[in-house]
């Protein structure tokens, strides 16, 4: 998460965030919001019924140009690029020969190219994978813009006001569009279970275009804390928490992100890296399981809580991978990995917090329903 505070970067909305009074912290890499004066459970809630802006400019974005980019992406991913039509985006995932997963990420079809959205702290890594296996294409990584994300039900009328076309976007639209900011690449979609936008914006007119939107009253400034808590109740994976190298797609409860033409049997089987396991999970089930978890009580259950099937048992059968409460349910909530004979909804299992036993329930993930715009 952290490093040493002279080797972190900056976005180039730091000093906005400093006089809107953000408390700054190391994340991949960056130093990031965590938080504004409204507070995180204020910033949560106002994201939720209104709308809240967000910098994920330490995210990567690359541009994958070549004969056939999408034929050649499905070589390292288990989702089916070729069948995405052109002002679509997908979820993603690049798996490694293990079948664990090195990364998730956004894949959008731009006609001519593919527009790839990657995790701030494997960006590197993504790139070198991409340049190693994908040398039919040119990985063409984007610097000079910012990535802000706008989120919640009030988004939609308060980008539109600067952006019109905004409006017409349903759920994973993509599109390219001139503005009074420089082109914009818009995408509906988010990371908070709201709907809303993410903008990528020439750095020249970012700080710009963040003014303009702040300026508008649905608008609010939000940190990493609520991002964190936002995420957490739409049941969306954090990587590095909930799913890394270790976990498999199955594993991770992500069987939806892999398409029908990639499994046994269909049209384009396999051919990616750890198809192997993946594909006999699909068929025969993983040994474990991640799942929702809704603690008894009102203290969260933090990452790193080792899970039991009993008060008393000596050995675990999982462990929290993501833990927070959750301001829109009003009740702490957690997501981990299970033994796959504990994973059922339902199933009454205990956490051990500070050397005592809690109770805790699996349940069904999102925490609190997704209000994209289909």
């Amino acid at each position: 998460m952290g490093a040493a505070q002279d080797d972190l970067k900056r976005t180039g909305l730091y000093d906005l965030h400093l006089e809107l009074g953000a408390k700054m912290v190391p994340f991949a890499g960056y130093e990031m919001p965590v938080q504004y004066p409204l507070g995180v459970m204020k910033e949560h809630l106002h994201t939720r019924t209104a709308a809240g802006l967000f910098d994920v400019s330490h995210m990567g974005q690359v541009i994958l140009r070549g004969d056939n980019p999408a034929q050649s992406l499905e070589r390292i991913v288990p989702q089916s690029v070729i069948a995405l039509a052109e002002g679509r985006q997908r979820y993603g995932l690049f798996t490694n020969d293990d079948g664990g997963i090195l990364d998730d990420l956004m894949i959008a079809n731009r006609g001519d190219h593919l527009f790839l959205v990657v995790n701030a702290g494997c960006k590197d890594a993504d790139i070198t994978h991409m340049r190693v296996h994908l040398t039919d294409c040119e990985v063409e990584v984007i610097d000079d813009r910012a990535l802000l994300a706008l989120q919640g039900p009030a988004a939609e009328a308060a980008l539109s006001r600067l952006v019109p076309s905004a409006k017409d976007m349903k759920f994973m639209d993509v599109s390219v569009t001139d503005s009074d900011f420089g082109e914009l690449w818009l995408s509906r979609s988010g990371y908070t279970g709201e709907d809303g936008y993410e903008v990528s914006v020439p750095q020249a007119h970012a700080e710009t275009f963040a003014r303009a939107l702040l300026a508008m009253e649905e608008v609010e400034p939000i940190g990493l804390g609520a991002r964190d808590s936002l995420r957490l109740e739409a049941g969306l994976c954090l990587y590095g928490n909930d799913i890394d190298t270790t976990t498999t797609p199955v594993e991770a409860a992500l069987e939806w992100a892999v398409q029908k033409v990639r499994k046994t049997g269909g049209e384009r089987e396999g051919g990616f890296p750890g198809a192997d396991r993946i594909l006999t999970e699909f068929e025969n089930g993983a040994t474990r399981r991640r799942v929702g978890l809704l603690p008894d009580g009102r203290a969260p259950m933090r990452a790193g809580t080792m899970l039991y099937a009993t008060e008393d048992a000596e050995t675990s059968i999982g462990e929290v991978t993501s833990g927070a409460f959750g301001p829109s349910i009003e009740r702490p909530m957690s997501m981990g990995y299970v033994g796959i004979d504990h994973a059922d909804t339902g199933t009454r299992i205990f956490g051990d917090v500070r050397g005592k036993r809690q109770p805790v329930t699996v349940a069904d993930m999102p925490f609190r329903p997704a209000t994209y715009k289909r």
